[in-house]
């Protein structure tokens, strides 16, 4: 039985994660192509998806709150790093599904995810060499030259703290205009656009720390980005996400469906 290749939706708290791990798994079953979805988010709530797997079966928010006598916010960060003690489990379970793509919702909070020692041993126990994250910026976020700049501060951040390959994009595109969609692209390919688009707003301390930014993300990355654009809502940006996970596990050739 070959190994499954993973998929970690990864963003801020609204971004549509959780929307969009249920538009992928959808695409993928559409595609013919066998998947299961690990939710690993402890304090999920309502989800638009049956989950194959959730971490909600060996941790429950509401009893880490009892048992350690702590608030909410504390209790999430106990529950990301008890994750890694239920990873055993959770891939034992897992082992037993014999399928093409594991797609895994994430924490609400990108910082229970990416800055937690936790996570590391979660991405190595179901696979380093398998595995790539999808992070999601926030539509709003993106449209305005700050915005944007913290975004993708966020998203070299978290590459370089989990270290796997990584397809960076804006999230509910359905919600943005041609124009917004065009400008951002612009802006994310040539960062000469953006800092010219950081330089043209009214100068204020939070523009030039933005540019002070975009100047470390230039110099870490040695190369301007590229963002795809995403959509749950249309199903705009699947076959990217598609494309890049079969590149990195298949040198680019499709998944023979089931």
């Amino acid at each position: 039985m070959r190994e499954p290749f993973n998929i970690y939706f990864i963003g801020t708290a609204g971004c549509g994660k959780s929307t969009l791990t249920a538009a992928f798994h959808e695409y993928l079953d559409n595609e013919g192509i066998d998947s299961v979805i690990l939710n690993l988010d402890p304090g999920a709530e309502d989800l638009p998806y049956e989950p194959d797997i959730d971490i909600r079966d060996w941790i429950k928010l509401s009893e880490v709150m009892q048992e350690y006598g702590l608030g909410p916010n504390g209790a999430q960060i106990a529950a990301a790093d008890l994750l890694a003690l239920n990873v055993p489990e959770v891939k034992e379970v897992l082992d037993k599904y014999d399928t093409d793509y594991v797609v895994f919702d994430t924490p609400g909070q990108l910082e229970l995810f990416t800055f937690r020692e936790s996570s590391r041993k979660i991405i190595e126990s179901f696979g380093r060499e398998t595995s790539m994250l999808c992070f999601l910026i926030d539509p709003m976020l993106a449209k305005n030259p700050n915005g944007l700049v913290s975004s993708l501060l966020l998203a070299t951040t978290t590459s370089f703290r989990l270290g796997l390959p990584m397809l960076t994009m804006v999230s509910k595109c359905d919600l943005l205009s041609a124009e917004e969609i065009e400008r951002i692209e612009g802006w994310s390919s040539d960062y000469q656009l953006l800092f010219n688009a950081l330089s043209d707003e009214v100068t204020s301390a939070q523009n030039q720390v933005s540019i002070e930014f975009l100047r470390a993300i230039e110099t870490a990355t040695g190369k301007s980005g590229s963002i795809c654009f995403v959509s749950s809502e249309t199903m705009t940006g699947m076959e990217d996400i598609y494309a890049l996970a079969q590149n990195i596990v298949a040198g680019g050739e499709d998944v023979e469906p089931r």
